[in-house]
């Protein structure tokens, strides 16, 4: 028994002794390092930082949302085989894990064979084995490993990746919904001002004051409405049913009624213009990329090892006897160790090293895309904030205008100064003007809910 106690000692002192190589600059640092600075200056970072460490919960205080992303966030499939992924990977890191260490079995077992003298011979046999124990003097399961952890970490951040989009969309449908009530409204009310000046011209018509051109006009733009109205019913409820599957459930009872306001949206809108680089490496996007680069990185070190010998250890320690009361008074055991040197493979071996470098090259190429798609990306909002806010400053000036023309030109048709073809054009200039106020606001939102994602915010 000492002397197997001995021998997977030994194994094990040999495995440890075949310890890691000196730590040089992962292929995620030399790719970081190799990537351009960012094209935005370093400005308002305590702002930044503290957006990126914002909760949805104090990002997005509206009524409904408190109510709607919890539910996503308990429901959502997309979310739950980001989950049961991360449970994969950790079962494939447990067990390449478990390859670093010996396998061992216990056994008892017993026969009883007449033999020819005509008697019986009884066999009794118990014992420990260690079978095919790989010493990993040049690591091949090592590599395995790290690759399986660094696999483990990317499952991690893609869950990650994937809560913190699932929070952005289901605000950004919320922001449509209330903005599609909002078109509700102002169609709504359109609608019944077209009414009235249809009739009030269906009226001087009838009396000979005006003429068929002027009513068929009328007409028209009340039909206009009305295909406007529909249009705009028919985009809530896919919005709605875009909603429902974000949520992966129904709308829950007692969800209050969207009011086409959109002022839920702004506790984010006074972020700083400006984001430290240093922030986009919260990114679960970014991570879940260096992490996909740290395991092709150690498939390589696996391969590599591939072309030097192979040794395995197998031992065994046991007692057999003729009688059971004499099972455990004499003992026996084996050790067998076996070296295999790959000789002739067919090129199996190059070709197994040559992927994993190709894989190791598509995984930094992958890599420095993700980080230059989050300096775009947050570049891109910044763009929209400087912009959408004088944007919107603008249309509401320009519905002001609109309006107060709408209102001299129905004072000069009813003093018979102007025709309603005036009117009617006043009418749509000003529906035209409150649709893309409502769509400006509508974009100023959604680019509100784009800073939060970008940032890698959400907790």
């Amino acid at each position: 028994m000492k002397t197997t106690l001995s021998l997977i000692a030994l194994a094990a002192l040999l495995a440890a002794c075949a310890g890691p190589e000196p730590k040089k600059p992962t292929a995620a640092e030399a790719a970081q390092a190799a990537l351009p600075a960012p094209a935005f200056p370093n400005a308002g970072g305590s702002g930044a930082t503290a957006a990126a460490e914002l909760p949805w919960a104090q990002a997005f205080q509206g009524t409904r949302l408190q109510q709607l992303i919890p539910l996503a966030l308990a429901n959502n499939r997309d979310l739950r085989v980001a989950v049961a992924n991360i449970d994969a990977a950790r079962a494939t890191a447990a067990a390449r894990d478990a390859d670093l260490w010996p396998t061992v079995n216990v056994g008892i077992s017993g026969s009883r064979t007449p033999n020819a003298s005509g008697g019986i011979t009884s066999n009794y046999q118990a014992g420990l084995q260690v079978t095919a124990y790989e010493l990993d003097l040049f690591g091949r399961l090592r590599g395995l490993d790290a690759a399986a952890a660094a696999q483990l970490l990317a499952a991690e951040s893609n869950q990650k990746a994937v809560r913190i989009a699932l929070v952005a969309a289901v605000v950004t449908t919320e922001v449509a919904l209330q903005a599609d009530e909002a078109l509700l409204k102002i169609t709504r009310d359109t609608l019944a001002s077209r009414e009235q000046s249809l009739k009030l011209i269906r009226q001087r018509f009838d009396g000979g004051i005006t003429n068929e051109i002027d009513l068929r006009a009328a007409e028209s733009a009340l039909q206009a409405a009305r295909v406007a109205l529909s249009q705009t019913q028919r985009q809530r409820a896919l919005d709605e049913n875009a909603l429902v599957l974000l949520l992966g459930s129904a709308l829950p009872a007692g969800l209050p009624a969207p009011t086409g306001e959109l002022a839920d949206f702004e506790p984010l809108a006074e972020l700083p213009a400006g984001v430290p680089s240093e922030v986009l490496t919260r990114r679960p996007d970014i991570r879940q990329a260096e992490q996909q680069l740290a395991a092709a990185d150690a498939n390589i070190d696996s391969a590599r090892a591939a072309f030097f010998p192979r040794i395995t250890l197998t031992g065994s320690f046991g007692t057999t006897s003729n009688q059971l009361s004499n099972l455990f008074k004499n003992s026996v055991w084996s050790f067998a160790p076996s070296l295999i040197q790959p000789l002739f493979d067919a090129g199996r071996n190059s070709a197994n090293l040559a992927q994993a470098r190709a894989q190791r090259d598509i995984a930094t190429a992958q890599y420095e895309k993700a980080i230059q798609s989050a300096f775009r990306d947050v570049a891109d909002t910044l763009a929209g904030r400087a912009t959408l806010g004088e944007q919107r400053s603008a249309q509401s000036a320009q519905v002001d205008a609109e309006a107060r023309r709408l209102a001299l030109s129905e004072e000069r048709y009813r003093a018979g100064i102007a025709s309603s073809l005036d009117v009617l054009d006043a009418q749509r200039s000003l529906f035209t003007a409150q649709q893309a106020l409502v769509q400006v606001q509508s974009l100023r939102a959604q680019n509100i809910v784009a800073v939060y994602r970008v940032l890698g915010g959400g907790g």
